[in-house]
């Protein structure tokens, strides 16, 4: 009887160490762990959009040649700009229509093309459309696809368009300019350098570009530091 009951209670004692409570293991709440990173990856890329702020500075927008005082209509956020002046005494708008820089290459005026393996650099292209209407026919316009380099204007074709209605499917536009007599290729660069459209307009057009390419890059910069701080 005796064996018995030392065998009975040796088993209790047994349960009672193994119901036993234990004591708590501190485990790390993955949330929080997952919320710190997240602010460390925050904070790193904000330091690295301000760095990149604080380096570039845009300066002050170049105005457009004394000889051609075309009006700037800036596009903040966008990646082209517009120009307009009145003409002869008003009966007769321009308006230029130029994109941020969308190439590169090195044509010649004579359609040459020289790569970098026979020395020349590339150039920066920009692309540019100029219509011009009168006041007598507001309903048409005279329009150039132009291309503008650094140093020179080139223009690629010049076709009339109807304006305020439907555009035709397919309008024939004329022959590519480089394909028309020299006669009437210089015919219409003088009919374009009197209105301001010209060499010293493209150069004015890559400066304000370039000036712009910062802007933008500014402005893209401080809406994504925006979006990372709220």
């Amino acid at each position: 009887m005796a064996r018995r009951l030392l065998h009975l209670r040796a088993h209790v004692a047994g349960l009672s160490q193994r119901c036993a409570p234990t004591a708590p293991r501190l485990v790390p709440s993955h949330p929080y762990i997952s919320d710190m990173r997240r602010s460390a990856f925050a904070d790193r890329l904000l330091r690295s959009l301000r760095s990149e702020i604080s380096s570039c500075r845009p300066g002050p927008a170049p105005s457009p040649p004394p000889s051609a005082p075309f009006a700037v209509d800036d596009r903040p956020g966008e990646q082209w700009i517009r120009l307009r002046r009145a003409f002869d005494d008003e009966e007769e708008e321009v308006r230029v229509d130029a994109t941020m820089v969308d190439g590169a290459t090195a044509p010649t005026r004579s359609g040459e093309v020289a790569g970098p393996d026979a020395g020349r650099p590339l150039r920066l292209h920009i692309s540019v459309h100029v219509e011009v209407t009168k006041a007598a026919r507001p309903e048409l316009a005279l329009t150039f696809e132009c291309s503008a380099w650094p140093d020179e204007l080139e223009v690629e074709r010049v076709y009339p368009a109807r304006r305020g209605g439907p555009a035709p499917v397919q309008q024939y536009m004329g022959r590519q300019f480089r394909e028309l007599d020299e006669e009437m290729q210089s015919s219409v660069h003088d009919y374009l350098e009197h209105r301001g459209v010209n060499d010293e307009l493209a150069a004015f057009l890559h400066s304000y570009m370039e000036n712009k390419e910062q802007t933008e890059l500014v402005r893209w910069l401080k809406n994504v530091e925006g979006y990372i701080k709220k």
